[in-house]
This record gives structure tokens, sequence and C-alpha cells, in this order.
């Protein structure tokens, strides 16, 4: 992606948990003070997952501060939120998660340059612990090579 945009929230544990299949850009439905709050950069998605039903996407788990100065507009920190997609392509990812065992996993939360909120959603399928300690290895290994190939050039 060639688009500036300035990531706010980035899940991490996700890429360690799981294999990211594909990747998916989704708009979300938010509240005024909630958006004041995401561009402070008061958000979390650590916890969080996306759901599908009756045709629509919702993010569960999301936590959005209060903003300090929304007094009585203020939302609950954790609601339900729904996903802005093509209804072609929520049906498509349907039919993904009930066929193939995949789960929808937030993996960013970022401002695009129109300035809309925007969240990259992944078709996810589970690491089991063998995968992550294989993966947790090859990152090892890249290190030290590294590392070799930088001492050999400073010599």
């Amino acid at each position: 992606m060639a688009r500036s945009r300035k990531v706010v929230a980035n899940n991490k544990k996700a890429r360690h948990d799981y294999f990211v299949e594909e990747t998916y850009e989704a708009g979300i439905a938010l509240t005024g003070t909630e958006i004041k709050s995401v561009r402070a950069g008061r958000v979390s998605i650590k916890e969080s997952y996306a759901h599908i039903y009756n045709g629509e996407i919702t993010i569960l788990g999301m936590h959005i501060s209060p903003y300090e100065q929304g007094n009585r507009f203020n939302v609950e920190p954790l609601r339900e939120r729904k996903l802005l997609m093509h209804k072609r392509e929520i049906f498509k990812l349907a039919g993904q998660i009930k066929t193939d065992g995949l789960t929808l996993i937030p993996l960013n939360v970022y401002i695009n340059e129109a300035g809309y909120c925007k969240v990259e959603i992944g078709l996810c399928r589970g690491k089991k612990n063998y995968d992550k300690r294989e993966t947790i290895a090859k990152k090892e290994a890249n290190r030290k090579m590294d590392r070799a190939i930088k001492d050999s050039l400073r010599k």
C-alpha cells in the first residue's frame, strides 16, 4: 500500500498467534466522541475479534477510552461496533469462516489520508504451539545471520 496513513493501534499478538491468510480493509461506524479518542490514540484491539451475524460484520472487544471532554456524549468503551464493507465481501468472508474454520482478527486501526478511521482485518488460522516455536526459531536464526554479516563487514 502506497497510501499515507497514521496507525493508531496495532495488534502484534495476532501475527504471533495466527497465520494471516488474507487482509481486508473495513470502515468502522463510530460516534463523535469515539473518533476523537481514536485520533488521540486511545484505542486497544488486543483482545478483539470480528463476528458476522445477519449479513453484518461487527467488531467485539475493541476498547476505545471515553473522550475527556465528552461528558454525556461518551458511550460504553467495549460496545459492539459495526464494520462497513461491501455485501459481497461479507458473504465471501462468511463462507470462508464456515467452511475453512478461519476467524476474523483486527490487525491495525488507522486513520487514512482522507481522515477516516479504518480497520485492517485478517482472515486468520490459529497456530499450534509448535508453529509458534518454529517462527521464533526462524526469527532467531535470521537475527544471528544478520549479526554475522554485520560483524564480517566491520572487519
